[in-house]
């Protein structure tokens, strides 16, 4: 709209100037003073046009000028709301990364408890199964002591009887 307005101006202005000369050029030729004054009331109306354009010119160029600033001043808020919310999601990135960090520090030692805890269970298992064959050997030795034992009693039974018929034999 600017350059509209200033070509506009320089058209008239440029118009004006030709005028200007040809009413001059008219003067010089000794213009007959009802045309000349009538040059003069064209004169007059093309720099009331001019002055308007210019004035026209000038508010338009102040209104661009506000607008301007005015968007200019609103980029510069979005730009600073969107620099502001990268730096809010560049902290929250950071965040993630140290909570992530830190659940993998604690999955990675997590998972070495996991392989102790399974090399200590197949340690017990083998020590429980070693356990087992000891107490099945000492059932059996038990077993085998008891088969003796009742073996014993019932020889130490038979001794007693014999004894007991060989005392009263004995003392007749």
């Amino acid at each position: 709209q600017l350059l509209e307005a200033k070509a506009s101006l320089s058209l008239a202005q440029a118009q004006h100037a030709l005028q200007l000369q040809q009413a001059k050029a008219q003067i010089n030729n000794m213009v007959p003073k009802k045309q000349f004054e009538q040059l003069q009331n064209t004169l007059r109306e093309e720099q009331c046009k001019t002055q308007q354009l210019q004035e026209s010119l000038q508010l338009q160029a102040e209104q661009t000028c506000w607008q301007l600033a005015r968007t200019q001043e609103e980029h510069e808020q979005l730009l600073q709301a969107a620099v502001e919310q990268a730096e809010g999601l560049e902290q929250s990135l950071r965040n993630a990364e140290a909570v992530l960090a830190e659940r993998a520090a604690q999955l990675r030692d997590a998972q070495a408890q996991l392989s102790r805890n399974k090399l200590l269970i197949e340690e017990l298992h083998g020590e429980n199964w070693r356990f087992a064959m000891a107490l099945q050997a000492a059932e059996l030795k038990q077993k085998s002591m008891e088969e003796k034992n009742q073996l014993l009693e019932e020889q130490a039974s038979a001794l007693k009887q014999l004894i007991g018929k060989i005392t009263p034999a004995s003392l007749n």
